[in-house]
C-alpha cells in the first residue's frame, strides 16, 4: 500500500482525500471544481524589451562563475543566479527566442547538460527546476532552468530521502524499486519502461506528473538527459492538448556519495494559464495548510497519457 484514500459524498459529486503513506504527505481532489472554466485561453506574454536573457544583452548583464566563465551547450548559456536563494544557484537560459512556444528535444536535453555541469561538483543535494511562463513563478518569460545546490535537502527532497532510509531499515527493500515497479502496473502508469512515468497518486499540484529514475545523483543523470527531454516534451504536448500552457517542473537527486534508497525523481505539475485578471490556481489550502487542492484524477491523467502514447492498455 503506497497511499490511502476516503470519499467524502457532496452535494453534487464527491471529494477525495489522499494520504502519501511513506511521507504522510495529504491532497484533496475535487474534479466538480473543474466546471469553473477559471483556465483560460493563455493571454498572451508581452515582450516589452530589454530582456536581460535575449542575444546581445545575455553576455553583458548576467554574472559569471568565479573563472570568469559562462556554460554554453547549444542554444543555451548557464551563469551564477544574480539572486541567489541557495548557496549553489545557477540558471540556463534554454533557447535564444525570447517567446517560445515549442521546444526541440536538442534545447531541453542541452539546457540539461549545462545545469549538471554548473552543480555536478557541488557537493550537496541538487535539483533542475522550471518555472515555464508567469503564471508559474517565471520573473522572466525567456524560457530558463534553475538548478540549486544545498548542505541540506529541501523540504519535500529531504522528507523523502529520510523516509526512504527508514524504510531500507524497516523493509532492508528500496522504496522506490517497489514502487516503479507499482505505478508501471495501476492506472496512473503514462509511458516508459527505463524512465517509468506515471501520474502522482497523490498529486502536489494540479496534472502532476511523476518520472521514476533509475539513478541517485546528478551526475548519474547525465546519461538521461537526451531521453528525459523527449519525455518531458511529450508531457509538454499532452498537457497542451488538454489547454495548458504554463507549469512546473524540478527534478531531485541525492547528494553525491551518499546512499540513503533514495532515488531521483522528476515532478511535474500544470499551472493556470497567464490571464489577465491573474487568477491564480494556488491559495490558501495549497501555501497555508501544504494540502493542494486537485481537479484532475491520476487515474484519468494516466488513461490521457496512455491514449496519447498509443498504448491500449496498462502493461
Amino acid at each position: 500500500m503506497f497511499f490511502s484514500c476516503s470519499d467524502t459524498p457532496t452535494r453534487t459529486g464527491s471529494i477525495q482525500v489522499r494520504r502519501e503513506i511513506l511521507t504522510g504527505y495529504t491532497c484533496r481532489i475535487s474534479p466538480e471544481r473543474l466546471r469553473r472554466g477559471i483556465d483560460q485561453a493563455p493571454a498572451p506574454v508581452a515582450d516589452t524589451g530589454g530582456c536581460p536573457f535575449c542575444p546581445g544583452a545575455v553576455e553583458s548583464t548576467t554574472p559569471v562563475f568565479q573563472d570568469g566563465s559562462r556554460i554554453y551547450r547549444g542554444e543555451s548559456v548557464t551563469f551564477p543566479n544574480l539572486y541567489p536563494f541557495a548557496r549553489r544557484h545557477t540558471v540556463t537560459v534554454i533557447t535564444r527566442a525570447h517567446a517560445v512556444d515549442r521546444f526541440s528535444r536538442k534545447q531541453i536535453a542541452d539546457a540539461l547538460d549545462a545545469q549538471i555541469l554548473s552543480l555536478s561538483d557541488s557537493g550537496g543535494y541538487a535539483s533542475i527546476n522550471w518555472n515555464y511562463l508567469p503564471s508559474a513563478g517565471a520573473s522572466l518569460a525567456h524560457p530558463h532552468l534553475q538548478g540549486i545546490a544545498d548542505t541540506a535537502p529541501s523540504a519535500r527532497a529531504g522528507r523523502y530521502i529520510r523516509k526512504s532510509s527508514r524504510y531500507r531499515a524497516d523493509t532492508g527493500a528500496c522504496y522506490w524499486d517497489h514502487l516503479r515497479e507499482h505505478e508501471a502496473r495501476s492506472e496512473r502508469y503514462c509511458f516508459g519502461d527505463e524512465l517509468v512515468w506515471a501520474a502522482g497518486a497523490v498529486p502536489v499540484g494540479e496534472k502532476e506528473m511523476r518520472g521514476y529514475l533509475p539513478v541517485r545523483t546528478i551526475a548519474e543523470f547525465s546519461s538521461y538527459t537526451d531521453m528525459f527531454a523527449a519525455d518531458l516534451l511529450r508531457i509538454i504536448d499532452c498537457y497542451r492538448k488538454l489547454g495548458t500552457h504554463a507549469f512546473n517542473m524540478a527534478l531531485f537527486f541525492d547528494k553525491e556519495g551518499a546512499d540513503s534508497g533514495f532515488r531521483a525523481f522528476a515532478s511535474v505539475i500544470a499551472r493556470i494559464n497567464p490571464n489577465p485578471a491573474s487568477t491564480s490556481d494556488s491559495a490558501f489550502m495549497e501555501r497555508l495548510h501544504l494540502e493542494p487542492v486537485i481537479m484532475t484524477l491520476p487515474e484519468e491523467l494516466g488513461r490521457i497519457m496512455r491514449d496519447s502514447a498509443g498504448y491500449d492498455s496498462v502493461p
